[in-house]
């Protein structure tokens, strides 16, 4: 569902996919993450997504005009998990605010998995 807020000229509607997509790629810039992640339901593993299908790993819901996003993340091998993180929810809470008008009310993240970067 879209979120809607009524100005004075007309009514502004913000679709959660737009949300999810500018989520995931400010997350890219976050250092130590290397990608999402998607977990296939059948078999329990996971894939890193391509940076055209960022979506996928980030689902976004609006509710009361707050915002909740989840991540599916893999992070780089070596790198402090806490410190990416909490980088990560700093970055992105900071500019979907920004981009959106709207408050981040929790972001939660799943490290789906370590990579080695070559």
């Amino acid at each position: 569902m879209d979120e809607t807020k009524e100005k004075a000229l007309g009514t502004v509607r913000i679709n959660p996919d737009v949300i999810a997509q500018y989520a995931g790629m400010k997350a890219m810039e976050c250092i130590g993450i290397v990608g999402m992640g998607a977990v296939s339901l059948k078999d329990g593993f996971y894939r890193i997504l391509k940076s055209d299908r960022l979506m996928k790993g980030v689902s976004v819901s609006v509710k009361n005009n707050r915002i909740t996003i989840d991540f599916h993340i893999i992070v780089a091998y070596g790198v402090s998990i806490q410190a990416v993180t909490d980088n990560l929810m700093e970055n992105v809470a900071y500019h979907v605010e920004h981009f959106t008008g709207l408050p981040v009310d929790k972001i939660n993240i799943y490290v789906e998995g370590v990579r080695v970067i070559d």
